[in-house]
């Protein structure tokens, strides 16, 4: 008994020291990407190895553009379609938790995820589109070191430039001219609605621009970019 009690505790220890390590893991890139824009994140590899099955030599659609070259009507559409109180919680709408979680269980579904920008960024920048228990451990985590080290414009524009917008399509800049041709400064505010509007499922919305639903989505969060308040 003694010598299985010495081998938990050197596994106990062993599993604390390895968590530590990837705490600090963590928290070093989230402290290098708050000075530094990242080139690639997890989201990005997944998607490119994705694509490459089919096309070995397939590559994404991405450039990283700065907060002030992008159009405000996205920001806006952005922050209007995904995350209103941005500016003012410190990671997590707790209230808007509590309405996605009521509504999955009057629909007996996941239709609604109630997670702000800065737990959407915590993801694509680390984790992968799978849904458990740790991952939602480790998103928070990381969305409590993001908020803590990043200013609300920092982690808005690193959320603008890697969020994913269609089939190998990553960030603002890629995404208007995926779509219409132009530059991520010069996006229209109907447009803006629209890129929105696809967030929650940019492939399908990629593959199935005039589905049954988008255009009445883009139309409500037009409506509320006005009140939309940007860091």
């Amino acid at each position: 008994m003694k010598s299985l009690s010495r081998w938990l505790t050197r596994l106990l220890l062993a599993l604390f020291v390895l968590g530590i390590a990837y705490l600090c893991w963590l928290l070093g890139w989230v402290a290098y990407w708050g000075q530094f824009n990242p080139e690639n994140t997890r989201f990005m590899e997944i998607r490119l190895a994705e694509l490459r099955v089919k096309q070995p030599n397939a590559a994404l659609k991405k450039q990283w553009m700065p907060y002030e070259r992008i159009s405000p009507h996205l920001k806006r559409a952005l922050i209007a379609s995904e995350d209103a109180k941005f500016v003012h919680h410190e990671g997590f709408d707790w209230e808007g938790i509590q309405r996605a979680m009521e509504k999955n269980e009057k629909k007996g579904k996941l239709v609604a995820g109630g997670s702000t920008i800065s737990q959407q960024l915590a993801k694509n920048l680390f984790l992968t589109p799978a849904r458990s228990l740790l991952r939602k451990g480790e998103e928070a985590i990381i969305t409590l070191m993001i908020e803590s080290l990043w200013s609300k414009r920092r982690i808005f524009e690193v959320y603008l430039n890697v969020i994913e917008w269609g089939n190998g399509v990553f960030g603002a800049e890629a995404a208007a001219r995926h779509y219409y041709g132009i530059g991520a400064a010069q996006i229209s505010a109907e447009q803006a609605a629209y890129l929105a509007a696809m967030v929650p499922s940019p492939r399908f919305y990629d593959r199935n621009r005039s589905a049954p639903g988008l255009a009445r989505k883009a139309a409500v969060i037009l409506g509320r970019m006005p009140s939309a308040q940007l860091p």
